[in-house]
């Protein structure tokens, strides 16, 4: 059986088409665990609305995204857990890839699709996912952090399945970190287990407020613990391109200081970048925007 692990906070306007996607699979041997952090809105009545006895509610005070994804994989009782954020939808035959993944290559613990973005306004766009090692329409990522480095995440939380012992041994979510604390689970689960990839893209990422051409709604976190810790693995684990996801990291860290006109900030990111990574381009690029005259910077 597959465990079904949905997050929900205040999503009372996606909740019903995202259970209706889970509950249309053409896989049908799951159950659905529905952790509520604390929503203020309709949201756990939407789920109630629904009446299939498969669906359990499990309802605890506001703690954060990892505490409530931690809570359902401690409740769940199936082998695997398949993760899904409350406003993002599957495929009819998404957990038929995933459990045809697990089949395949059960020399892995993580299995994953590809994905597709939807606007605001519907429209659908495709992830860009480079540097695989293999032709077919599926196999082994032996390059997770290369690929990563160089791409859209090739493992992204509504389109994940990892073996509940896997996801346990490395002590589930990161407690305290409120943006990127699933970039660093999905570093520590590549150190230390094989990962299965399908190219088919089989989730729906419903990208409202991630547009980049939008001022960014969140500010990085000042104590940048996702950076310490990815370190932290790079001295740990032997995986060669890890620096480089490390410089792709502060990358990601220096555009959203830029966006928001944090200048110094930015720049200091994109020189941390360029510690790890003194090819990574559009580091250089970033600097040189961010001492432009304001007049002429694009954002």
């Amino acid at each position: 059986m597959i465990s079904v692990v949905i997050t929900l906070y205040n999503k009372e306007k996606h909740i019903r088409n995202t259970l209706k996607g889970v509950l249309g699979q053409s896989f049908q041997d799951f159950e659905i665990v529905v952790v509520d952090d604390g929503s203020t809105d309709n949201s756990v009545s939407e789920v109630q609305r629904f009446k299939d006895p498969r669906i359990r509610i499990i309802s605890q005070t506001n703690a954060g995204v990892s505490a409530a994804r931690n809570r359902g994989i401690l409740e769940s009782k199936g082998e695997f857990i398949a993760l899904l954020d409350g406003d993002d939808e599957w495929k009819p035959d998404y957990l038929a890839t995933q459990y045809a993944l697990a089949e395949k290559y059960p020399e892995c613990d993580v299995f994953a699709t590809d994905y597709e973005f939807r606007s605001n306004d519907g429209k659908i766009s495709p992830t860009i996912i480079k540097r695989l090692h293999f032709d077919s329409e599926d196999g082994v990522l032996t390059n997770y952090f290369e690929i990563a480095s160089h791409s859209h995440p090739p493992l992204w939380t509504s389109a994940i399945m990892v073996s509940k012992n896997a996801l346990e041994l490395i002590g589930g979510f990161p407690y305290g970190i409120k943006s990127g604390e699933d970039l660093l689970t999905w570093a520590r689960l590549a150190c230390r287990h094989k990962i299965a990839y399908s190219r088919k893209p089989m989730a729906v990422f419903n990208i409202e407020g991630y547009d980049l051409k939008e001022k960014p709604k969140r500010y990085p976190a000042f104590e940048d613990k996702v950076g310490y810790e990815l370190k932290r693995l790079r001295e740990n684990h032997n995986q060669p391109f890890l620096r480089f996801y490390i410089s792709h990291w502060h990358k990601m860290r220096s555009s959203v200081y830029m966006r928001l006109g944090i200048r110094k900030h930015s720049i200091k990111e994109a020189i941390k970048g360029l510690k790890y990574n003194p090819m990574n381009y559009k580091l250089y690029a970033y600097i040189l925007l961010n001492l432009l005259p304001k007049k002429l910077q694009p954002f």
